[in-house]
């Protein structure tokens, strides 16, 4: 089977246009993908910040309660 020369234009037309879909969609594909990545490592750096602000903030409390727990014990010690 032998295409004509109008017929191997549109061919070729076609085969580039499949190839340059292609190409674009790859490459929108990899931005997505890129973005996406940037989103999660800021996300797990802001959870990260989040982590060690909630522990200072249990550090805190817990040398609080801690400070009390002496407090009542000198009380006491005083009160005997």
């Amino acid at each position: 089977m032998y295409l004509s020369e109008t017929e191997e234009i549109i061919a070729f037309v076609v085969c580039i246009a499949i190839v340059i879909g292609f190409a674009v969609s790859t490459y929108l594909e990899i931005k997505n993908t890129i973005s996406e990545e940037k989103n999660k490592q800021k996300e797990k750096i802001e959870n990260e910040a989040k982590i060690k602000t909630l522990i200072k903030y249990f550090d805190a409390k817990k040398n609080l309660i801690d400070r009390i727990t002496e407090t009542k014990k000198s009380l006491e010690n005083r009160k005997k």
